[in-house]
């Protein structure tokens, strides 16, 4: 019997062999990539957020969060002293207002971070920064009006920076223990730009210069910013009133 010759177009190169591998090759093509990058968060924008970002009982913890922390325990470490200089050293009653609301709010939320950064595990500061040290001392040196001017612009401007800062992570933390106190900030820190605005002694249109080139933390050259020559620190004639030191605790568990 003689054999059958191929049915023509049936053979792998026929047009249904040449679709059903076309098909395949597009399946590949669409599985690979995924396959391929799986395991690499590492080489991902994704995977940059999860390295920074820390998963606690509360929420998961970003980098963002744990700088918000630190910088309200260090906003108390700087603006409790200023405060209590200027109940003493206040020419006015508004300054002295200021003060005080300084010291009560600082209190307040020196106690609420070093709670949230004991059941976060986040680290904090015992001393000011280099900056808010500086601050200090130009108060320090300053005495009557000056002090008052001084005091006014310094603290507003200090302020201001911040608020920004506390309405970020407000927006954006998805950890309940920072949300919560973002709120306590945000009440704060309002409330101490109000009672420095009303000492008469803040100057909005230097005040608006500086804020609007705030982008590096450091001062500029104007009468807000660097209200006159910064001398080393010393020990101040004010009273003085350290903040509790930070609990030490461990840092929260970690998971990328």
């Amino acid at each position: 019997m003689r054999p059958r010759p191929p049915v023509k177009g049936r053979g792998i190169f026929s047009g249904t062999g040449v679709i059903v591998m076309g098909l395949t090759a597009t399946l590949a093509a669409l599985v690979f990539p995924v396959w391929s990058y799986a395991d690499r968060s590492g080489t991902t924008g994704a995977g940059v957020l999860s390295d920074q970002t820390v998963t606690t009982q509360y929420g998961p913890l970003s980098a963002l969060d744990r700088d918000f922390v630190t910088k309200v325990r260090l906003a108390g470490l700087w603006e409790l002293p200023a405060g209590l200089q200027a109940e003493e050293k206040g020419t006015t009653a508004a300054v002295r207002t200021a003060g005080q609301h300084l010291i009560d709010g600082h209190t307040f939320l020196d106690e609420r971070v070093r709670d949230v950064a004991a059941r976060l595990g986040v680290p904090l500061p015992n001393q000011p920064n280099a900056q808010q040290q500086q601050w200090l001392a130009t108060l320090n040196a300053a005495q009557g009006v000056d002090f008052d001017r001084k005091f006014a612009n310094i603290l507003r401007l200090a302020h201001g920076r911040v608020f920004t800062v506390v309405a970020q992570v407000r927006a954006t933390t998805q950890n309940s223990l920072v949300r919560a106190l973002a709120d306590d900030a945000n009440t704060t820190v309002l409330d101490h730009i109000k009672v420095l605005e009303a000492t008469g002694y803040v100057d909005f249109a230097t005040l608006a210069r500086d804020m609007a080139a705030s982008s590096s933390p450091a001062p500029t050259s104007s009468s807000v910013s660097d209200p006159g020559q910064v001398v080393p620190l010393t020990p101040s004639v004010s009273p003085t009133y350290t903040l509790p030191p930070a609990a030490s605790s461990p840092l929260a568990s970690a998971q990328p």
